[in-house]
């Protein structure tokens, strides 16, 4: 199981939200020193959101992104505000994993379809719900819902070809209240590898998620959990 630190990236800094939307904190003012950093610390892979991106659906901040790129270590999977063939191929072609999709994902199936033909493995989903409920626009209030479950779409996404999925608990994010094991479970049953995000706040957390392992959970997404040094990413990893 992937133990995966999220660099979240707003205005140039490393910040973490609650829910999205409130309670900003900024943890770095260089996204490329923290990436290295939990690169040099065990990381095999990181999670880079550009926050400005998902909110205008602009990507605004691909330089940083090919910094850390050079600069991390390790590979590196990126999302935000991605919504164009143009911008996915820029990614890819400076070095970027893979490309997550969630609001374009979610609203034109037939540039999923055809992306995901170009790109293969190159393009990951990211399912993003609460209540069961898909979000998108970078889970703003009033624009958000889509009125899509979040099953339904982890099933589609599966008849188009795809075999892994990153599944957030937008209620959960942020939070430190703990991950959502039984909706992590359900999407499970679609026959999806999943990674998991949202709401993990201890070393007990993983030891939960990691049971799901044999059920095709693939990795855990963690971000305040780490800034907040609830514990360490040495310490994740070796529950791993």
């Amino acid at each position: 199981m992937l133990i995966i630190p999220a660099v979240d990236i707003q205005e140039g800094c490393v910040v973490r939200f609650i829910q999205g939307r409130l309670d900003k904190k900024v943890y770095s003012r260089d996204p490329v020193k923290t990436s290295r950093h939990w690169a040099s610390q065990g990381a095999r892979l990181i999670h880079v959101v550009d926050l400005d991106g998902a909110n205008t659906g602009i990507p605004g901040n691909i330089d940083v992104v090919k910094e850390i790129v050079k600069a991390a270590g390790a590979p590196v999977q990126v999302g935000g505000g991605i919504r164009t063939e143009e911008v996915i191929k820029t990614l890819l072609d400076c070095g970027v994993s893979r490309v997550i999709l969630g609001t374009k994902a979610a609203e034109d199936e037939a540039f999923l379809s055809r992306i995901f033909k170009k790109f293969k493995d190159n393009i990951v989903v990211s399912i993003d719900a609460k209540d069961g409920q898909v979000l998108t626009k970078g889970w703003q209030a009033g624009c958000a819902d889509t009125n899509m479950d979040a099953l339904e779409f982890a099933c589609a996404l599966r008849e188009l070809g795809f075999k892994q999925v990153i599944y957030t608990d937008v209620s959960r994010d942020g939070t430190l209240s703990g991950p959502n094991i039984q909706a992590t479970k359900r999407l499970l049953k679609t026959g999806l590898s999943v990674i998991a995000s949202g709401g993990v706040s201890s070393l007990e957390d993983i030891k939960k998620l990691k049971k799901l392992e044999k059920e095709g959970l693939a990795g855990v997404i963690i971000g305040k959990a780490l800034y907040e040094g609830r514990f360490t990413l040495s310490e994740a990893l070796k529950l791993s």
